[in-house]
């Protein structure tokens, strides 16, 4: 598919040269003209950029309810009352149960946990779950990563006499639940200066917050705060960086026993350097895996296990659901595939909606994304649960699926969401005419733009600009993430150095160089074997890439990752 290379936004002149000029011209003007397409301005904002350091983290106190809910836990403490830490099945919830259990567990024994079946009770705060609170006793309720739009459940436990602390990161609706304390720094009228936490994140600044009256160590948790930031797609600056930079730091230094037994079952080999890429394409999924196939209730065992041997042993229950959850992913996939491919209607259209009752529900949210990748278009797919027709909606950037399906309620007997992304329940008779009134809706509204993928670079650079010394720079602005990403660049005019080849599954290989240059690097781009016989035989061609830098047994070498390429001649 052709995808459409957009450039980043440049920073003046005016600033890239001052800023330069306060460096003593000790770094090139392209790092720091990516300094300042990050924000970055002064010499001082750029020692920050590139020393983190955890007392630049805000005070949590700082956040709206903080006191409120710390003077509740402690007056909980006191009268010896039963306390519920209830978060949802995703990674983000999961981890930041197992930080505010953990935490709260150290202090006192009166603690219990709970994690929504995804399949049984949905999202969110359950009416059983409250119920269930009431019948162990439960005084003190605290949500994390969910409760924002619980406000009905909130009163309902109000006259079963359990009180609520809501500690959550998702934008609030105008009802804000009655509860003892909301932690949102999304809400309206609160002050706290950085608004982009995880939920595991708020968690943390609640055990900030503890720790100005007991002994706790919050820094102790950060393992479990950037796998949540990494799996949530959080953006990646402000605190959300200096809490991935020392997180992943642990992560590498001294793992929790649960995250040491993932990272060996998802082949991170020992002494290997743990990544964002790492949290988000393989300790994530397998987290992910528990709350999708089985029950999140698992995930939060392992995550809170003290010893390894036991945490290994929950860690290959987990994995064996995640080889389920990619084999329902692959299957799901070819078969939606081979649904559109062999109907022309269904290619032509601007959307993809598709149902089948008997694909599982705890993957076809991952499917969406993946046609998308694949067709690029608004694409909704729906399973079979509970009599009723239920699934994900995915968009494409900057096209509101959101209004959309609003266009679309009449039809729906549930859904919400955002922009990008939403979840809906209808009626099965109701499948074909929402799949109409959706193709309608969004054939009108969506330009032809959006429809066309983008890659968005940083900068354009000569082939002579790649050195080792320029790549070791670009690692230091990491980690990276939403709002930082890997930095990606354009080299025109390059050509292939020696012969191409493919390896793997079908990912091509080959050398590239310019005729201006003296030195070649490897480049490899994943998925684009059909590209063999173009790249062998192109004069010269166009690349949009990132840089890897690898260490193979004491040498440093540097990988040009392809995202595209375009033949010039």
């Amino acid at each position: 598919m052709q995808k459409r290379w957009v450039a980043k936004p440049l920073p003046t002149q005016e600033i890239v040269t001052t800023l330069y000029e306060e460096m003593e011209a000790k770094v090139n003007k392209t790092l720091v003209t990516m300094m300042a397409q990050r924000g970055v301005s002064t010499l001082d904002e750029a020692k920050n950029f590139f020393n983190p350091d955890m007392s630049f983290l805000h005070d949590p106190f700082l956040m709206k309810g903080m006191a409120e809910a710390t003077d509740r836990i402690k007056q909980a403490f006191k009268k010896g009352e039963k306390i519920l830490v209830y978060g949802d099945y995703d990674v983000d919830g999961t981890t930041s149960v197992a930080v505010v259990y953990s935490c709260l567990k150290s202090l006192y024994e009166n603690v219990l946990f709970y994690i929504p079946d995804r399949f049984k009770e949905g999202y969110g705060v359950s009416k059983q779950a409250v119920e269930w609170a009431s019948e162990q006793g439960v005084k003190l309720v605290i949500t994390l990563d969910c409760g924002i739009k619980s406000a009905d459940l909130v009163s309902l436990a109000d006259t079963m006499g359990i009180d609520f602390i809501i500690a959550d990161h998702h934008t609030p609706d105008d009802d804000i639940p009655q509860a003892v304390a909301v932690l949102n720094p999304k809400q309206l009228d609160c002050d706290y200066p950085y608004k982009e936490l995880s939920g595991c994140g708020i968690g943390y600044k609640l055990v900030q917050a503890l720790a100005q009256d007991f002994r706790i160590e919050p820094e102790d948790y950060l393992d479990l705060v950037v796998v949540s930031i990494a799996a949530d797609i959080v953006p990646l600056d402000g605190e959300n960086r200096i809490l991935a930079h020392f997180g992943l730091k642990k992560l590498n230094s001294n793992p929790r026993p649960s995250l040491k037994a993932l990272m060996e079952l998802s082949g991170i080999r020992a002494g290997g350097v743990v990544s964002i890429d790492d949290l988000v394409f393989k300790i994530g999924p397998r987290i992910n895996a528990a709350g999708r196939i089985a029950t999140g209730e698992l995930a939060v065992q392992m995550l809170i296990e003290k010893d390894y041997d036991a945490a290994l042993k929950i860690v290959a229950e987990i994995n064996i659901n995640n080889v389920a959850r990619q084999g329902f992913d692959q299957n799901i996939t070819a078969e939606a595939m081979a649904l559109i491919d062999d109907n022309e209607a269904l290619r032509n259209r601007k959307t993809t909606v598709l149902f089948n009752e008997s694909w599982h529900k705890g993957v076809i949210g991952i499917v969406a994304s993946r046609l998308i990748e694949k067709y690029y278009r608004p694409t909704v797919l729906l399973t079979a649960s509970n009599g009723f027709a239920t699934g994900s909606a995915r968009s494409v950037r900057g096209y509101d699926l959101y209004s959309a399906i609003a266009e679309c309620a009449h039809l729906l007997d549930k859904w919400g969401g955002h922009q990008a992304a939403a979840g809906l329940t209808l009626k099965r008779e109701n499948i074909e005419a929402f799949s109409d009134a959706f193709e309608a809706i969004v054939s009108r509204t969506i330009t032809e733009e959006q429809l066309t993928p983008i890659i968005e670079y940083d900068l354009e650079i000569p082939f002579s600009q790649i050195t080792a010394t320029f790549c070791k720079t670009i690692e230091r602005f990491g980690p990276f993430g939403p709002q930082n990403m890997k930095p990606m660049f354009v080299t025109k005019e390059l050509h292939a150095f020696g012969k191409p080849n493919i390896v793997g599954n079908n990912h091509l290989q080959f050398k590239i160089t310019h005729p201006d240059a003296k030195t070649s690097h490897k480049a490899i781009a994943f998925g684009m074997g059909a590209m063999l016989d173009e790249i062998h035989n192109a004069k010269s061609f166009d690349l949009i890439y990132h840089i890897d830098p690898n260490e193979f047994k004491g040498s440093y070498y540097i990988a040009i990752n392809v995202k595209d390429i375009k033949i010039t001649a």
